[in-house]
């Protein structure tokens, strides 16, 4: 099975992104995330800038591994397919739920979420790349 993962800066005349995904073999899901953005005077912009914003996908496996937390913790079918865009709440999951879903990935991944972080997850993807932010800064300690 093969897997494809890219990242594109270009600095050009306006600021666009775009994402694309599609499924790979195997139902894996792959995305990728454009950024371009405008820069005047041959200056580059400062990263430090409002409207500089690079996103950065998280792993399709550990959006596979959200998927089948976000499944066991809310009790859903098989056959309900997660995307990495699926929100919690359209899911039918409530503040408590959402607590739960968190609890269950911390377990999963041996990390620990906090408070304010926890808070701002409401889709899958947003839980992936929490998760692989924290195991990163995990292993560097």
């Amino acid at each position: 099975m093969a897997a494809v993962s890219a990242t594109s800066i270009r600095f050009g005349s306006t600021f666009r992104t775009a994402s694309w995904s599609s499924n790979q073999t195997g139902g894996r899901i792959s995305n990728v995330k454009l950024v371009s953005m405008g820069i005047s005077k041959r200056i580059l912009p400062s990263l430090r800038s409002p409207h500089f914003h690079i996103c950065c996908a998280a792993k399709p496996e550990t959006v596979e591994k959200v998927c089948e937390v976000v499944k066991k913790q809310l009790a859903l079918k098989d056959e309900i397919v997660l995307t990495p865009d699926s929100k919690f709440s359209a899911l039918g999951a409530d503040s408590l739920d959402t607590v739960e879903i968190v609890m269950g990935l911390e377990e999963q991944f041996g990390i620990t979420v906090e408070e304010d972080n926890s808070q701002n997850i409401t889709t899958i993807q947003e839980a992936a790349d929490l998760i692989e932010k924290l195991v990163q800064q995990k292993a560097e300690a």
